[in-house]
């Protein structure tokens, strides 16, 4: 690259609220954390689309969730980056808008802390049927449902990533056996076992609780369908906070209805999770709105980190961290 400043667009979409809003005050503190970067880069920065088309014809890279690519080759000659504002990137599927030459990278990571805490704050409100008591909490209905330690409990991690990899280290800090699952099948540190996705079936009925977190793929559509629900032993605590479209929802309610199974459910499809939907009332369930995983004050600054830790690499010519894999979707 030549010394010439490389140019950045931010755009934000028109209605951003403040956990993902990476205003100009905001990247004026990630610069001063990041002086080197700083120096070499123009930032531009809008919201949904006022200035979009103006900054594409001299941007190299773009940092957004979302915005118009139609005819990029045209409309940004030059960007060869964009950064997605989160860890999924289904909504930018199939790649072809990406110009030749272009990458796109993701905020996987970014939510880890955050994320293992919520984690393991539902699966514990699992292990004390904490969803069973609020069901009879609205009912005025007493009765005493008790539970046992932790301790010797096995959790199915489906999607040993960065975060599956957090609260795998937690679980084993409480003394559990933790089972994973990842595409490539490679151990892990405190994952007793590890296992590709084509175990699944093999490792369902053994867990007291079961984890999803994998990303939503073509391949990973379902994987936790009315098959392999009824493959759950009895009493078995779910917890989703990944994406919606991993498990089957008419199934898992199907199960949730019989009281075969208890569940912390955080994402949906549609979000906002239409008030029609049977899942507010449906018992032995938790919803929380899409929220397990974003810190209000500190993950946009954290991306911004990312961001420039990567704008280092790309001013550099190095490879950028969080690469997105056409061929895996994630």
């Amino acid at each position: 690259m030549n010394e010439s400043k490389i140019h950045l667009h931010i755009e934000n979409s028109a209605d951003v609220n403040e956990v993902f809003d990476i205003s100009a005050s905001r990247v004026r503190a990630a610069l001063v954390r990041h002086p080197e970067t700083a120096a070499r880069v123009r930032v531009s920065i809008g919201y949904g689309g006022d200035i979009l088309d103006g900054e594409l014809e001299t941007a190299d890279a773009v940092f957004c969730w979302d915005f118009d690519r139609r005819d990029l080759r045209r409309r940004a000659p030059k960007l060869r980056w964009v950064h997605a504002h989160g860890a999924g990137v289904g909504h930018m599927m199939p790649l072809d808008w990406l110009p030749a030459g272009a990458v796109l990278t993701n905020s996987r990571g970014v939510h880890a802390q955050r994320a293992t805490e919520y984690a393991f704050m539902a699966i514990l409100m699992l292990s004390n049927r904490i969803p069973e008591m609020i069901a009879n909490q609205r009912r005025a209905h007493w009765q005493e449902l008790f539970s046992t330690g932790i301790e010797n409990k096995t959790l199915l991690i489906v999607g040993v990533g960065h975060i599956g990899k957090d609260v795998a280290a937690w679980a084993k800090r409480a003394g559990m056996q933790v089972l994973g699952i990842r595409r490539t099948g490679k151990p892990r540190r405190h994952v007793d076992e590890m296992h590709t996705p084509a175990d699944l079936h093999a490792l369902l009925p053994r867990a007291d609780f079961v984890l999803v977190s994998a990303p939503h793929t073509d391949a990973s559509h379902q994987m936790l369908g009315a098959r392999e629900l009824a493959m759950l032993k009895p009493a078995v605590g779910l917890v989703n906070y990944s994406r919606a479209n991993l498990v089957d929802y008419d199934a898992l309610r199907t199960k949730l209805e019989a009281g075969e199974m208890s569940a912390v459910l955080d994402v949906f499809d549609p979000e906002p999770l239409p008030t029609s939907s049977p899942l507010w009332q449906t018992p032995n369930l938790i919803i929380t709105p899409h929220c397990s995983s974003d810190d209000r004050d500190a993950y946009t600054p954290r991306t911004l980190d990312l961001v420039f830790r990567n704008m280092k690499r790309f001013i550099a010519g190095r490879p950028l961290i969080n690469r997105v894999s056409r061929k895996h979707q994630y």
